[in-house]
Protein backbone atom coordinates (compact mmCIF):
# COMPACT_ATOMS: atom_id res chain seq x y z
CA UNK A 1 0.00 0.00 0.00
CA UNK A 2 1.47 3.32 -1.04
CA UNK A 3 0.94 6.67 0.58
CA UNK A 4 -2.30 8.42 -0.46
CA UNK A 5 -1.67 10.93 -3.19
CA UNK A 6 -3.71 13.83 -4.47
CA UNK A 7 -4.44 13.07 -8.12
CA UNK A 8 -4.43 15.61 -10.93
CA UNK A 9 -2.90 18.36 -8.77
CA UNK A 10 -2.10 20.60 -11.72
CA UNK A 11 -5.51 20.04 -13.29
CA UNK A 12 -7.25 20.86 -10.00
CA UNK A 13 -5.39 24.15 -9.74
CA UNK A 14 -6.04 24.97 -13.40
CA UNK A 15 -9.74 24.26 -12.98
CA UNK A 16 -9.96 26.41 -9.87
CA UNK A 17 -8.11 29.29 -11.51
CA UNK A 18 -10.21 29.07 -14.68
CA UNK A 19 -13.39 28.96 -12.60
CA UNK A 20 -12.41 32.15 -10.77
CA UNK A 21 -11.36 33.86 -14.00
CA UNK A 22 -14.67 32.94 -15.65
CA UNK A 23 -16.59 34.30 -12.68
CA UNK A 24 -14.57 37.52 -12.55
CA UNK A 25 -14.34 38.18 -16.29
CA UNK A 26 -18.06 37.97 -16.91
CA UNK A 27 -18.95 39.70 -13.66
CA UNK A 28 -16.61 42.63 -14.28
CA UNK A 29 -17.50 42.83 -17.97
CA UNK A 30 -21.23 42.85 -17.36
CA UNK A 31 -20.76 45.38 -14.56
CA UNK A 32 -18.97 47.75 -16.94
CA UNK A 33 -21.50 47.42 -19.74
CA UNK A 34 -24.65 47.35 -17.61
CA UNK A 35 -24.06 50.87 -16.36
CA UNK A 36 -24.24 52.41 -19.84
CA UNK A 37 -25.79 49.85 -22.21
CA UNK A 38 -29.18 51.58 -22.13
CA UNK A 39 -27.80 54.95 -23.22
CA UNK A 40 -26.36 55.25 -26.73
CA UNK A 41 -24.93 58.68 -25.99
CA UNK A 42 -23.07 57.28 -22.97
CA UNK A 43 -21.75 54.38 -25.05
CA UNK A 44 -20.45 56.79 -27.70
CA UNK A 45 -18.51 58.72 -25.06
CA UNK A 46 -17.20 55.61 -23.27
CA UNK A 47 -16.34 53.29 -26.16
CA UNK A 48 -13.06 52.12 -24.70
CA UNK A 49 -14.42 50.95 -21.35
CA UNK A 50 -17.55 49.51 -22.98
CA UNK A 51 -15.44 47.56 -25.47
CA UNK A 52 -13.20 46.26 -22.68
CA UNK A 53 -16.30 45.00 -20.91
CA UNK A 54 -17.46 43.23 -24.07
CA UNK A 55 -14.04 41.63 -24.59
CA UNK A 56 -14.06 40.32 -21.03
CA UNK A 57 -17.45 38.69 -21.63
CA UNK A 58 -17.00 37.52 -25.21
CA UNK A 59 -13.32 36.54 -25.31
CA UNK A 60 -11.80 36.02 -21.86
CA UNK A 61 -14.90 34.37 -20.39
CA UNK A 62 -15.31 32.11 -23.43
CA UNK A 63 -11.67 30.98 -23.35
CA UNK A 64 -11.55 30.13 -19.64
CA UNK A 65 -15.03 28.59 -19.58
CA UNK A 66 -14.18 26.19 -22.38
CA UNK A 67 -10.80 25.61 -20.75
CA UNK A 68 -12.28 24.56 -17.42
CA UNK A 69 -14.68 22.16 -19.10
CA UNK A 70 -11.79 20.56 -21.02
CA UNK A 71 -9.60 20.30 -17.91
CA UNK A 72 -12.21 18.50 -15.83
CA UNK A 73 -13.44 16.15 -18.60
CA UNK A 74 -10.83 13.36 -18.23
CA UNK A 75 -10.97 13.56 -14.43
CA UNK A 76 -14.73 13.05 -14.09
CA UNK A 77 -15.25 10.72 -17.05
CA UNK A 78 -14.24 7.48 -15.24
CA UNK A 79 -16.97 8.03 -12.63
CA UNK A 80 -19.88 8.64 -15.01
CA UNK A 81 -19.13 9.08 -18.69
CA UNK A 82 -22.66 10.05 -19.73
CA UNK A 83 -23.12 12.74 -17.08
CA UNK A 84 -19.59 14.08 -17.68
CA UNK A 85 -20.11 14.46 -21.42
CA UNK A 86 -23.52 15.97 -20.71
CA UNK A 87 -21.88 18.55 -18.46
CA UNK A 88 -19.25 19.27 -21.10
CA UNK A 89 -21.86 19.71 -23.87
CA UNK A 90 -24.03 22.01 -21.72
CA UNK A 91 -21.00 24.06 -20.63
CA UNK A 92 -19.98 24.63 -24.26
CA UNK A 93 -23.57 25.46 -25.25
CA UNK A 94 -24.00 27.92 -22.37
CA UNK A 95 -20.67 29.58 -23.15
CA UNK A 96 -21.55 29.94 -26.83
CA UNK A 97 -24.91 31.54 -26.07
CA UNK A 98 -23.27 33.91 -23.55
CA UNK A 99 -20.76 34.95 -26.23
CA UNK A 100 -23.61 35.60 -28.68
CA UNK A 101 -25.28 37.79 -26.07
CA UNK A 102 -22.06 39.75 -25.67
CA UNK A 103 -21.89 40.24 -29.44
CA UNK A 104 -25.41 41.70 -29.35
CA UNK A 105 -24.10 44.20 -26.83
CA UNK A 106 -21.01 44.90 -28.95
CA UNK A 107 -23.26 46.00 -31.82
CA UNK A 108 -24.37 48.91 -29.64
CA UNK A 109 -20.97 50.54 -30.27
CA UNK A 110 -21.42 51.16 -34.03
CA UNK A 111 -25.07 51.89 -33.35
CA UNK A 112 -24.06 54.66 -30.96
CA UNK A 113 -22.03 56.27 -33.77
CA UNK A 114 -25.05 56.20 -36.06
CA UNK A 115 -27.19 57.65 -33.29
CA UNK A 116 -24.79 60.56 -32.81
CA UNK A 117 -24.96 61.61 -36.48
CA UNK A 118 -28.55 60.72 -37.39
CA UNK A 119 -31.42 63.19 -37.52
CA UNK A 120 -34.01 60.40 -37.32
CA UNK A 121 -33.10 58.44 -34.20
CA UNK A 122 -36.37 56.62 -33.56
CA UNK A 123 -35.46 53.45 -35.45
CA UNK A 124 -31.97 53.44 -33.93
CA UNK A 125 -33.39 53.60 -30.41
CA UNK A 126 -35.72 50.71 -31.25
CA UNK A 127 -32.80 48.65 -32.54
CA UNK A 128 -30.83 49.46 -29.38
CA UNK A 129 -33.71 48.19 -27.26
CA UNK A 130 -33.80 44.95 -29.27
CA UNK A 131 -30.05 44.43 -28.92
CA UNK A 132 -30.24 45.01 -25.18
CA UNK A 133 -33.12 42.56 -24.90
CA UNK A 134 -31.20 40.06 -27.03
CA UNK A 135 -28.23 40.33 -24.69
CA UNK A 136 -30.50 39.98 -21.66
CA UNK A 137 -32.29 36.85 -22.90
CA UNK A 138 -29.07 35.28 -24.18
CA UNK A 139 -27.56 35.69 -20.72
CA UNK A 140 -30.57 34.25 -18.89
CA UNK A 141 -30.82 31.27 -21.26
CA UNK A 142 -27.07 30.73 -21.07
CA UNK A 143 -27.09 30.74 -17.28
CA UNK A 144 -30.08 28.40 -17.14
CA UNK A 145 -28.21 25.92 -19.33
CA UNK A 146 -25.09 26.45 -17.22
CA UNK A 147 -27.14 25.56 -14.14
CA UNK A 148 -28.34 22.35 -15.77
CA UNK A 149 -24.76 21.45 -16.61
CA UNK A 150 -23.78 22.35 -13.07
CA UNK A 151 -26.27 19.82 -11.69
CA UNK A 152 -24.63 17.10 -13.78
CA UNK A 153 -21.20 18.31 -12.66
CA UNK A 154 -22.00 18.15 -8.95
CA UNK A 155 -23.72 14.77 -9.34
CA UNK A 156 -20.49 13.29 -10.69
CA UNK A 157 -18.49 15.20 -8.11
CA UNK A 158 -20.63 13.64 -5.36
CA UNK A 159 -20.19 10.14 -6.74
CA UNK A 160 -16.44 10.55 -7.21
CA UNK A 161 -15.74 11.81 -3.66
CA UNK A 162 -12.94 13.93 -5.13
CA UNK A 163 -13.96 16.79 -2.84
CA UNK A 164 -15.81 16.83 0.51
CA UNK A 165 -19.46 15.85 0.18
CA UNK A 166 -20.76 19.22 1.31
CA UNK A 167 -19.44 20.84 -1.88
CA UNK A 168 -21.66 18.94 -4.37
CA UNK A 169 -24.65 19.21 -2.02
CA UNK A 170 -24.10 22.96 -1.73
CA UNK A 171 -23.63 23.17 -5.49
CA UNK A 172 -26.84 21.28 -6.25
CA UNK A 173 -28.86 23.60 -4.02
CA UNK A 174 -27.08 26.66 -5.43
CA UNK A 175 -27.68 25.71 -9.06
CA UNK A 176 -31.36 24.90 -8.46
CA UNK A 177 -31.88 28.28 -6.76
CA UNK A 178 -29.86 29.98 -9.51
CA UNK A 179 -31.98 28.45 -12.30
CA UNK A 180 -35.12 29.54 -10.48
CA UNK A 181 -33.77 33.09 -10.61
CA UNK A 182 -32.77 33.03 -14.29
CA UNK A 183 -36.11 31.54 -15.29
CA UNK A 184 -37.98 34.12 -13.20
CA UNK A 185 -36.01 36.92 -14.89
CA UNK A 186 -37.27 35.78 -18.32
CA UNK A 187 -40.83 36.08 -17.05
CA UNK A 188 -40.26 39.57 -15.72
CA UNK A 189 -39.48 38.88 -12.07
CA UNK A 190 -36.19 40.65 -11.20
CA UNK A 191 -34.90 38.22 -8.58
CA UNK A 192 -32.04 36.63 -10.52
CA UNK A 193 -29.22 38.57 -8.86
CA UNK A 194 -30.49 37.76 -5.38
CA UNK A 195 -30.90 34.05 -6.15
CA UNK A 196 -27.48 33.78 -7.78
CA UNK A 197 -25.66 34.18 -4.46
CA UNK A 198 -25.65 30.52 -3.26
CA UNK A 199 -24.39 29.19 -6.60
CA UNK A 200 -21.81 31.95 -7.01
CA UNK A 201 -20.43 31.40 -3.51
CA UNK A 202 -20.23 27.66 -4.22
CA UNK A 203 -18.20 28.25 -7.38
CA UNK A 204 -15.80 30.60 -5.62
CA UNK A 205 -15.40 28.29 -2.60
CA UNK A 206 -14.85 25.21 -4.77
CA UNK A 207 -12.30 27.10 -6.90
CA UNK A 208 -10.31 28.12 -3.83
CA UNK A 209 -10.48 24.59 -2.44
CA UNK A 210 -9.12 23.08 -5.67
CA UNK A 211 -6.36 25.68 -5.93
CA UNK A 212 -5.09 25.18 -2.40
CA UNK A 213 -6.21 21.63 -1.53
CA UNK A 214 -6.77 19.82 -4.81
CA UNK A 215 -8.81 16.68 -5.21
CA UNK A 216 -9.12 14.13 -2.42
CA UNK A 217 -6.25 11.62 -2.12
CA UNK A 218 -6.61 8.26 -3.76
CA UNK A 219 -4.98 5.16 -2.29
CA UNK A 220 -3.14 3.00 -4.79
CA UNK A 221 -2.07 -0.54 -4.02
Amino acid sequence: MTKPTSPHRTAARAYGIFFLLAFLSYGIGSGITANISGDLTAIASAKTSFTIGILLMAVVHTFVNIGLALVILPILKPFNKTATYGYFALAITATTIAAIGAIFMALLVPLSDAYATSTDTGHIETLAILLNKGGFYAYQISMTIWGLGGLLFVSVLYKSALVPKFFPIWGAIGYLVFMTGTTAEMFGYPIGVMLSAPGSLFEVALSLWLIFKGFAPSVKS
